[in-house]
């Protein structure tokens, strides 16, 4: 069996967190977990701390970006086989995540993202969702081909390999769209698999429309620069 990390970043999560812990001792009882507390401002890391869960705590906001790459490097010098990325506020279905490791170890590929849209589901995006997962999925499918529908996507599966990709070389904001490129450029592959995600269950937000406009222009230049970047290893480097 592989041994498998979920990474859980946080960030004033404490209304949700505590029901996914909860449920990942459910549904993945053989996972380990680690929660990286992106400089919450609320008790997130106390309520992590009262489940009993590996914590990390950084001392500032670095988004995103800064606390998945975190909780990456932890996975690769800790000798885990497979990581997975799943959100604090309730929307991965995390009785799915057997399946995206099952789905990997079975498929070859390097990455299995459950997607929202490879089948037909219940999730019913915003129009500015809509609007970026179309842009983006065009975007990256000029770049890669493959034809991934939720680029966007952060319920993620991968395995060692991406892992020593992604642990030295992660975006900063907005990820998942320029993460597909890296891979790429590494030689690596992804696939999808169908989930059914949940509603937030807490909590709000943190993009709105100027973020969004923000988001699109800065992932797109992200995207056209990384089609010229070299990911490999270099001799010496962690």
């Amino acid at each position: 069996m592989p041994r498998v990390l979920v990474i859980i970043p946080a960030y004033n999560e404490q209304e949700t967190i505590g029901a996914v812990l909860h449920s990942l001792k459910a549904h993945a009882p053989g996972y380990d977990v680690l929660v990286v507390d992106d400089g919450s401002r609320d008790n997130t890391a106390a309520v992590v701390r009262s489940a009993g869960v590996e914590l990390i705590r950084l001392p500032l906001n670095l988004g995103i970006g800064g606390a998945m790459q975190t909780g990456f490097k932890y996975a690769w010098r800790a000798g885990y086989d497979v990581a997975v990325q799943c959100d604090a506020d309730g929307q991965h279905p995390v009785e799915n995540i057997s399946m995206l490791v099952e789905r990997l170890a079975e498929s070859g590929a390097d990455m299995v993202i459950g997607s929202r849209y490879v089948s037909s589901t219940e999730y019913t995006p915003s129009f500015y969702r809509r609007v970026g997962k179309s842009i983006l999925s065009r975007i990256v499918d000029f770049f890669i081909g493959g034809g991934i529908t939720d680029t966007t996507s952060g319920f993620r599966a991968i395995n060692r390999r991406a892992l020593d990709v992604l642990a030295r070389h992660y975006p900063e904001d907005y990820p998942e769209a320029e993460v597909l490129v890296i891979l790429h450029r590494s030689g690596l592959t992804a696939i999808e698999v169908p989930v059914q995600m949940h509603a937030r269950q807490g909590g709000e937000s943190s993009i709105r429309w100027p973020q969004a406009v923000y988001y699109m222009a800065k992932v797109v230049l992200a995207i056209f620069i990384d089609m010229f970047r070299k990911f490999m290893r270099t001799p010496g480097e962690e």
